[in-house]
């Protein structure tokens, strides 16, 4: 009975490490070059197993390297470490990793200033995310590591994300927890599915280190403009990350103490956190939203949900349950205090457009609600939900029901159907006439022509 006890009990924690994971897989490609460098990253590579994903670390030079199986995924998600060569291999090219991307798969590329592959260049580029030359580094003189040797201030000290009231963000920790960041900014296009993770200050900006210090009157990119870290949710929810820094997830920057100029205060990093937080939005442990389900009907009855057909002016009921994975179970998603989801009431155009409010929460779901009244014009309708924000999964739902106009006896004036008659009476009088007329027109002989005889004279 012990041995029983024990198996079940080895089978439970098998089973929620193994749920712990992304709800997409677990199957994880490292693509690493020098093997030697898993000591370096030992500490964030460690995490991603102790989260139940299944590594293999792969050089991108091996021959039997293949995103693909079949025609299929043959992982749910990449981590492109920086080569020392300059390319990945004909393995992960920039078009093998779109498609990777177009199967649902999930990439973390991480970049340093001596290792920006074209390939990287060209996927990024693909993103609308312009990574800078070789050689170019980001730096602040106003926001470095007092405690490192370095002279350049090259350790950047980056503030932890504020949390907003109208977004959710995965990344925001306690106040005056500081990320170090060792690499070089990138630039971002106007893609409206790009958003920013980690941003320069004011007084930080990139310039290549093969120049004198005149570099700073013209730097490559400065300033809010610069940007270290960097997430993409595609249409199809599949994400993409590009970090500007390996350092970032080093063992070294994990353990390192940092101090803030005019700071006598020393404090560990939050990197371990943040690298946390960022692979587990990446390969979508947290961030992920569904539509558990979606219900309309009358709003005086519910003893038929989802109807084929509403009449104008009806008052309906429209309800959507959200939900978002949280650890191994789904949980109630809940709409940031500042934000809103809304119902599209549509034919052409919205003819409405409602705030869905909360109303009843379950075990795995919440419930929103909006009641309104159907317009007076009858067609085809659209019931839609489009809540797309960043960080987290896009929902668009759509239900499509036809909308009549009122039936004779359903008009306040028409209690009385026989008062009908008269007019049904003129109507078949009408059409019976007609048809008369038609059939004697149809059926009529023509006159006889009558031969007159010419006399002779």
């Amino acid at each position: 009975m012990a041995l029983h006890s024990l198996i079940f009990s080895l089978l439970w924690i098998c089973v929620s490490v193994a749920s712990a994971a992304s709800l997409t897989g677990s199957r994880l490609l490292v693509v690493l070059e020098d093997s030697d460098l898993k000591a370096t990253y030992s500490q964030f590579l460690g995490d991603l197993e102790a989260r139940g994903y299944d590594l293999s670390i792969q050089s991108p030079k091996d021959e039997k390297l293949s995103l693909f199986e079949h025609g299929e995924r043959a992982y749910d998600h990449v981590i492109l470490f920086p080569p020392k060569s300059k390319g990945y291999g004909p393995s992960l090219t920039p078009q093998k990793l779109v498609d990777f991307t177009n199967k649902e798969g999930n990439v973390l590329v991480l970049t340093s200033p001596s290792g920006i592959t074209e390939q990287a260049r060209e996927l990024a580029r693909e993103l609308e995310i312009d990574l800078p030359p070789r050689d170019f580094l980001a730096v602040d003189h106003f926001n470095y590591n007092t405690l490192s040797e370095s002279e350049k201030h090259d350790v950047i000290l980056i503030p932890r994300p504020a949390k907003a009231d109208n977004s959710q963000n995965y990344f925001s920790g306690k106040e005056g927890e500081m990320i170090a960041f060792r690499g070089a900014g990138h630039m971002l296009g106007n893609r409206p599915l790009i958003f920013p993770v980690l941003s320069g200050s004011r007084t930080a900006y990139t310039y290549d280190t093969k120049e004198d210090f005149s570099y700073a009157e013209d730097p490559w990119v400065a300033g809010s403009q610069m940007h270290y870290v960097t997430a993409l949710q595609a249409r199809n929810n599949a994400r993409i990350t590009v970090s500007g820094s390996t350092d970032m997830f080093s063992d070294e920057f994990f353990a390192m103490e940092v101090q803030a100029p005019g700071s006598e205060k020393k404090i560990k990093t939050a990197n371990r956190e943040f690298a946390k937080e960022i692979s587990g939005w990446t390969f979508q442990e947290i961030g992920v939203v569904k539509v558990a389900e979606v219900r309309h009907y009358l709003a005086n009855t519910t003893e038929q949900v989802n109807p084929i057909v509403y009449r104008v002016k009806n008052d309906i009921t429209y309800e959507i349950s959200l939900s978002t994975w949280s650890n191994d179970r789904w949980v109630p998603f809940s709409i940031p205090s500042g934000d809103a989801l809304q119902l599209e009431f549509t034919m052409l155009d919205p003819y409405y457009r409602l705030s869905l409010a909360p109303s009843t929460t379950t075990a795995e779901s919440q419930v929103y609600t909006a009641t309104f009244r159907a317009p007076d014009q009858h067609g085809i309708f659209s019931f839609r939900v489009n809540y797309k924000r960043p960080f987290v999964t896009y929902v668009d739902e759509k239900w499509t029901v036809p909308l009549r106009h009122f039936a004779h006896d359903e008009y306040t004036r028409s209690w009385d159907i026989s008062g009908a008659w008269v007019w049904i009476a003129g109507i078949a009088v009408t059409v019976a006439g007609w048809m008369v007329f038609c059939g004697l027109w149809l059926y009529s002989a023509p006159p006889k022509k009558v031969e007159v005889s010419k006399k002779k004279n």
